[in-house]
């Protein structure tokens, strides 16, 4: 049988393709953009669009199980499509749902929660990717600039994420279950600054901005209001679970979870000027 990811492009997706592959299944991602999607050889692309079912066409004969994702869409909205597409999926033979949990309650989460198959809701922390984003400015200005320089996070390796939800698609046990996924450690800014510096052989200086100075540069660059409210809330107060390790990716993958020093290491080159 074969195992559909959706998001396939998105950081995350591409993780559980990868593991899949690694793992010997046989693998359909479904885009939006079939003709410009690159992927692994032996991977089936099929056009389609989440916010449409209607142009899912067969994207579920043939699967046994499949990851769906809980926005989507030109416009990245959160997807109310969920009820229509899990009846496909039902009516498909699917067996098993993974979803990546969107932050808070969501029209996706919540049809894959009520489909009647087997569910997994994958949650992850800080994704270490989010480091990316620093990247200009360590390359121009060897600097980071961010509010809350004493926040904690057990930010957690993508590939991981991608671990735990290829188990729970392939594997029996995991039904019903919500794994909220951790890296191994609990990191300050000044933790992952240094840790990018040694990668990249570097040093990185860590600029500590006032709330006020955040949200300004924030808005320079076009983000929107509610992603600007809810920074200053998760990095100003963050959640226990956010800095909080727990088990999840060794006890589910049977292997450790990934630091953030070898997240750093793999991208190095992406904090390197020229």
């Amino acid at each position: 049988m074969t195992v559909l990811v959706t998001g396939a492009t998105g950081s995350v997706g591409r993780e559980i393709v990868r593991e899949l592959l690694e793992r010997g299944e046989r693998v359909r991602v479904l885009t939006r953009r079939p003709d410009s999607a690159a992927f692994p050889e032996g991977v089936e692309v099929v056009g389609g669009d989440l916010t449409d079912p209607d142009t899912l066409g067969d994207a579920f004969d043939g699967v046994s199980a499949a990851h769906l994702i809980t926005f989507g869409g030109e416009l990245f909205a959160p997807l109310t499509t969920g009820p229509r597409i899990t009846e496909l999926a039902k009516r498909a033979g699917v067996r098993r749902l993974t979803v990546l949990h969107g932050g808070g309650e969501t029209p996706m989460e919540n049809a894959v929660r009520e489909s009647g198959l087997d569910w997994t809701v994958v949650m992850p922390v800080e994704f270490m990717s989010n480091a990316l984003e620093w990247a200009p400015g360590i390359k121009e200005n060897d600097e980071v600039r961010e509010p809350y320089a004493d926040r904690l996070s057990a930010m957690v390796h993508e590939g991981d994420i991608g671990a735990v939800a290829a188990v729970a698609l392939i594997e029996e046990g995991h039904a019903g279950r919500e794994y909220l996924i951790t890296g191994p450690e609990v990191l300050s800014l000044t933790d992952k600054t240094e840790a990018i510096a040694a990668a990249r052989g570097r040093a990185v200086e860590l600029v500590e901005l006032s709330a006020d100075e955040a949200q300004a540069a924030w808005r320079s660059y076009g983000m929107p209001e509610d992603t600007i409210a809810f920074l200053i809330e998760v990095y100003g107060n963050t959640p226990l679970e956010g800095r909080t390790v727990n088990d999840v990716v060794p006890r589910v993958t049977g292997r450790p979870a990934r630091t953030f020093a070898e997240w750093a290491a793999a991208h190095a080159d992406a904090f390197r000027a020229g």
